[in-house]
């Protein structure tokens, strides 16, 4: 029997591999537990899907961010600001606008 937030997470996606929101938050589990490589591949999949998941580019870009691999933050942030655009989301543009823009030109 799962246990955990992320062992049930797990479980559901094993009956619908393909669901977005299962995956979202299967990678936000990921990262509260400190688990960055897993949560960033999961992010980094679902920006490939069709259409690409927004919320995705900027939970990476944040991720990213704390680890000071800021150049990677920014080509995530920029990409989500892109696509965020394109679907009609301006919210989420903006967030990600605000957020790239809170980190500088440090590190570059």
């Amino acid at each position: 029997m799962a246990d955990t937030r992320r062992e049930k997470l797990q479980a559901m996606l094993e009956n619908d591999p393909d669901d977005q929101f299962l995956r979202y938050a299967l990678a936000m589990e990921w990262d509260k537990e400190g688990a960055t490589d897993p949560s960033l591949e999961l992010l980094t999949r679902l920006t490939c899907d069709d259409p690409p998941h927004v919320p995705a580019y900027f939970m990476a870009g944040q991720i990213l961010a704390r680890a000071s691999r800021l150049s990677e933050s920014r080509t995530f942030l920029r990409d989500g600001i892109e696509q965020a655009r394109q679907q009609g989301d301006t919210h989420a543009a903006g967030e990600m606008s605000e957020f790239l823009t809170s980190l500088g030109s440090y590190g570059e």
